[in-house]
């Protein structure tokens, strides 16, 4: 918003802020310093296409910016962007040159449609392998300059400067997407009004990409493939074939990310299956004197009951996919499991072998799967996101002083603040901090220091000045800027660059213990009423709907207890209730703003406690009435 107003210059402008029902404090903290400022608050999320609609529909300006909120414009942006369309009026959308936090060019801000033959490049890494050649890069266009303007298919809905009038006569964004592919598709409609979209080089913005996304519950892989699927049948639904092939190569690449996105859990489950199978081995060598010493019957069950129990308790243990590996978890679920097994074997006497060989499995898995854990994190302090970071602070003494307090006061080892860097010109902080320069040589000190991050904290510093130093440093760094001292800015730097991810906006249901768990019990609770509760479904009032409900908690479309349903209201994890929070009230008298902070609760506090604790309440408000 800083950077908005800076670059407004002597321009008359209106600004819109819709806020998708954020759960962070920023409305709340923006409000009072930006009275100018149209807040739109919304009571669910809408998604990028709905919600930039309400305000497109509002706007009276001339032309109409679309802009992230993860952007900084530069001092002159606004200004060469009004300029450049006013002298090119048949231009309808106008894109920039855009920036990663690193300064390197992001690839996003001017594409070219996926076609079926571009759409094949993309989604199966031809355009990858030949990145300069015009028949294979069509997508992302990385055979054309970055430092040319030319007409172009699309640009980033990040940064979208459009003719008001013709975006509003379009409708604004397609609302069938959610997030992602709505700017390729308002840039299709654009062009097909006769106008031309444009990529022009002469203004760059910084883009801080998915920071508007990364904290929040937004599954981003399931969201863009969805969209690219919903742009391919809009506009090439003649084509069964191509369609067909497009939902493979989508289905693929899913694949591919999800893997990708989860590769270091998936790489501890493989190393412990591995390790559990192997210690099977070599404790059936030491009591038996080879290493298939068990009867012939035993293979290859045990190895499947074996790896299948461990697996089943590293999860329900919270080990895979709840942060980083733990030696505690696992060496607590090695005891669990020598449990189990020495328990199934009062149970299935043929399967009897030896207890000792079973101890020496338990023993050599807990050590294997230990100096694993052990190493990776010894590896991470060295080399990985727990190593040391080298921080440089720029900005007035003040900024500075709450800045690297706010840093330190987290006890993180790995976050190194080498200096501060002045944006004065008096050094007048020298005697409380280590002055590295002033921030006009800002490349030489990053170089010589070796800095790999950069937070400037001094509102007058220009944003001109900082997309150059960007643009032009060849040190891998990223910058980070808070333009007013806050909490809420400073706290978001600081885990971006330590690593250590906020809790706050993540569900606690999106566990995959707590679904697995909640899972099991929707599956009971629906066969106990689809059998011998199946009375009290009969003789009820609605005996239809509610026969139908429970079908659908059976094969998991609903739950037992979920969330209550609400036009839009698509969370991740979360499925429609027979029960739920609302249902202990009456939700027919409350707005649809306390219904979804009533589901955000339920979804991001679950536990299976707070699943009983709910049932309670609702089974006495029933039949106490």
């Amino acid at each position: 918003m800083n950077s908005i107003e800076k670059s407004r210059q002597n321009l008359s402008i209106e600004i819109f802020v819709v806020d998708n029902n954020s759960t962070d404090g920023s409305i709340d903290y923006l409000e009072p310093l930006f009275a100018n400022v149209k807040f739109i608050k919304l009571d669910k999320n809408l998604g990028f296409a709905r919600a930039n609609n309400i305000a497109i529909n509002q706007s009276n300006g001339k032309y109409l910016l679309i802009l992230n909120p993860d952007t900084v414009l530069a001092e002159d942006t606004l200004e060469k962007m009004y300029d450049y369309m006013n002298s090119n009026l048949n231009v309808g959308i106008a894109g920039c040159k855009v920036l990663n936090a690193d300064g390197t060019f992001q690839l996003a801000c001017r594409r070219g449609f996926p076609t079926p033959w571009a759409s094949f490049c993309k989604l199966f890494g031809l355009q990858n392998l030949f990145p300069h050649s015009k028949l294979f890069a069509q997508y992302n266009q990385t055979f054309r300059s970055e430092n040319e303007t030319y007409k172009i298919d699309a640009v980033i809905g990040a940064f979208m400067f459009c003719d008001t009038k013709l975006i509003q006569e379009i409708g604004g964004f397609d609302e069938k997407y959610f997030m992602y592919g709505e700017d390729l598709d308002l840039c299709r409609q654009v062009q097909l009004k006769g106008r031309d979209v444009m990529y022009y080089h002469e203004v760059s913005v910084i883009h801080f990409k998915g920071e508007s996304t990364r904290r929040s519950s937004i599954n981003e892989v399931k969201y863009m493939y969805e969209s690219m699927a919903i742009f391919a049948k809009k506009y090439f639904s003649n084509s069964t074939t191509f369609l067909l092939f497009l939902q493979f190569g989508i289905i693929s690449r899913s694949i591919i990310a999800y893997i990708s996105k989860y590769n270091y859990e998936l790489f501890l489950i493989i190393f412990d299956l591995l390790a559990i199978n192997f210690s099977l081995l070599v404790g059936s060598f030491f009591k038996f004197g080879e290493f298939f010493g068990f009867a012939d019957y035993a293979y290859p069950l045990v190895f499947i009951v074996i790896s299948s129990i461990y697996f089943s308790v590293q999860v329900l243990n919270g080990e895979y996919f709840e942060g980083r590996a733990s030696v505690g978890k696992t060496v607590f679920s090695l005891m669990i499991c020598f449990f189990i097994l020495s328990s199934f074997t009062y149970f299935f006497p043929d399967y009897r072998f030896s207890r000792g060989a079973l101890l020496i499995t338990v023993g050599l898995t807990a050590v294997l799967s230990s100096s694993l854990r052990i190493g990776i994190s010894i590896f991470e302090k060295i080399f990985g996101k727990q190593s040391g970071k080298r921080i440089i602070v720029a900005g007035s003494a003040e900024k500075i002083s709450k800045m690297i307090d706010s840093i330190q006061n987290l006890d993180l080892n790995h976050l190194n603040v080498i200096g501060v860097v002045t944006t004065e010109i008096t050094n007048t902080y020298a005697q409380n901090f280590n002055i590295l320069g002033n921030i006009n040589n800002i490349n030489s000190i990053v170089e010589k220091n070796k800095i790999d991050e950069v937070i400037i904290t001094d509102p007058k510093f220009s944003y001109i000045s900082l997309i150059k130093l960007m643009g032009v440093h060849n040190h891998k760094v990223r910058f980070h800027i808070i333009p007013e001292y806050d909490e809420l800015v400073t706290s978001r730097i600081i885990n971006d660059i330590s690593g250590v991810e906020p809790v706050l906006q993540k569900y606690n249901i999106g566990k995959l213990r707590l679904r697995i768990t909640k899972r099991i019990a929707d599956i009971f609770s629906s066969i106990f009423m689809l059998t011998l509760g199946l009375p009290l479904i009969l003789f009820s009032s609605e005996r239809l709907q509610k026969l139908k409900n429970w079908i659908k908690v059976l094969i998991g479309t609903y739950s037992t207890i979920g969330i209550y349903p609400l036009d839009n209201y698509k969370p991740d994890y979360g499925k429609i209730g027979i029960i739920s929070l609302a249902l202990i009230s009456n939700p027919k008298n409350m707005g649809n703003s306390s219904i979804v902070k009533l589901n955000n609760y339920y979804l991001t506090n679950y536990s299976f406690w707070l699943d009983i604790d709910i049932f309670i309440k609702y089974f006495f408000k029933n039949n106490l009435q």
